[in-house]
């Protein structure tokens, strides 16, 4: 999936005052490619991956997902692409406490009327992908950290999407398991020709990334390589 962004613009207003989350970005990202965005908290990378993730709509600019202006798409297209063309991984996980590993990978293909039997076929498959195999009938609590990261990237990659985001997938995790995530990000980005944008804290994801942009105070630049 290739993602281009025209002078993408986020303001939010708190009474009287307006903070500039993102300010008139403008990027292109290639098909298949591994893209980590880094800058301070606060920076606006969160709120870029929303607006590029069709979560949140700009003020001014567009996103364009594969040369489709998607600012001009109603809500139920845009639910659409999010739920047939995206993935996303979350620092915080977003794990359902009551559902099981295997549950958890499910729930997207049951959002997109899939069959059960191909739901329960391929939940198994992703989770014995990301080296869960022994734990499909567990619960998050269950669940060591790095494991509840494996299973929201299994989720995320339950309906075969060209676009995974990642936000800060790495942040709660010892450094031994974060580079098993990036691994595991990376090899998802190669093996399957998918595009990843993350945006981290993580030098170990910068280093591994095709491209690099830094965001500070809502703008964003090309690192050089």
């Amino acid at each position: 999936m290739k993602i281009k962004t025209v002078d993408l613009t986020r303001i939010f207003r708190v009474g009287s005052s307006e903070i500039i989350a993102v300010n008139k970005v403008s990027l292109d990202i290639e098909e298949a490619s591994f893209v980590a965005i880094v800058g301070p908290s606060g920076s606006g990378k969160s709120t870029l991956l929303n607006l590029v993730g069709l979560n949140d709509y700009p003020n001014y600019g567009k996103v364009l997902i594969d040369n489709i202006n998607t600012t001009l798409l109603s809500g139920s297209q845009r639910r659409k692409i999010r739920l047939f063309k995206m993935g996303f991984i979350f620092q915080t996980f977003n794990l359902l406490p009551t559902l099981t590993a295997l549950e958890n990978v499910e729930l997207p293909m049951a959002l997109a009327c899939k069959p059960q039997k191909e739901q329960r076929e391929n939940a198994i498959k992703l989770l014995e992908g990301v080296g869960l195999s022994a734990k499909v009938h567990h619960r998050p609590k269950e669940l060591s950290m790095g494991e509840m990261q494996r299973v929201a990237i299994a989720r995320a990659l339950a309906n075969n999407p060209e676009l995974v985001i990642a936000d800060e997938p790495t942040g709660e995790l010892d450094s031994e398991t974060a580079k098993e995530i990036i691994a595991l990000l990376f090899d998802t980005s190669k093996s399957e020709k998918r595009t990843v944008i993350v945006a981290t804290h993580d030098e170990k994801i910068v280093d591994a990334a095709d491209v690099v942009y830094v965001m500070r105070d809502g703008k964003l630049n090309k690192k050089d390589m």
